[in-house]
């Protein structure tokens, strides 16, 4: 991903994934219990995947309209996908993300178009969600990057996966949580984009955010001179 955006300041597209777009859909907004888009899913799993199908084309157009434009990497974000069980994820969220994957645009220009995958509480499914294609997985905060660093191996780079909240903290303890995540996913290699775990408040002190850059920027150098 580093080599494919050039050292420049990425310009990354987005899209939320059929499943969490067809929850917004069913549920008519957010939810704390998903009793709609469940009850479909079970009762009438044919009509969720008609919805699925048909969203899964619309976000594969967005996002390489989105490539078109000059997005230099494209990410789908599966916020809903972690509330399924085991087996209705890889069938009703993960296939379907799996799709729009092999019909992205791959390359333009002569640069390679990395995407990106996101599930919150996506976790346990990790090998499975390495094997559809992307180049990378984001991963929320519920897991350490160390241990989904072993259980991927180098077969995608892994974006994350500061908790948010460390953000109302003071800048002391934002840059040793930053360096927690930092020294988890440990030397070699530079399959890692540093990020959050998922979206960052609307009330984060945006003095928080300039801490966290400038501590990953330094601790970045210091690891990347340690590894030369």
């Amino acid at each position: 991903i580093r080599r494919a955006l050039n050292g420049s300041v990425p310009l990354i597209g987005f899209a939320g994934s059929p499943y969490t777009l067809a929850c917004y859909m069913v549920e008519g907004g957010a939810s704390n219990d998903y009793r709609r888009i469940k009850r479909m899913l079970y009762e009438r799993p044919d009509l969720l995947h008609r919805i699925l199908t048909v969203t899964a084309q619309a976000v594969t157009a967005y996002l390489n309209a989105q490539i078109e434009a000059g997005a230099q990497a494209v990410m789908i974000f599966d916020s809903w996908g972690g509330s399924l069980s085991a087996a209705a994820y890889q069938e009703f969220s993960l296939a379907y993300m799996e799709r729009i994957v092999a019909g992205l645009t791959k390359e333009k220009a002569g640069e390679r178009i990395p995407s990106i995958v996101f599930t919150k509480g996506g976790g346990l499914w990790l090998e499975q969600i390495a094997r559809i294609g992307s180049d990378a997985i984001g991963l929320d905060w519920t897991i350490d990057i160390g241990e989904a660093r072993r259980r991927v191996g180098d077969r995608v780079a892994l974006q994350g996966n500061l908790d948010p909240g460390v953000l109302f903290a003071p800048p002391e303890t934002i840059a040793a949580e930053a360096r927690g995540v930092l020294t988890s996913y440990g030397a070699g290699g530079t399959g890692h984009v540093f990020n959050l775990g998922h979206g960052i408040s609307q009330f984060t002190p945006p003095e928080s955010v300039a801490a966290l850059v400038d501590a990953v920027h330094m601790m970045s150098r210091v690891k990347a001179g340690n590894d030369a």
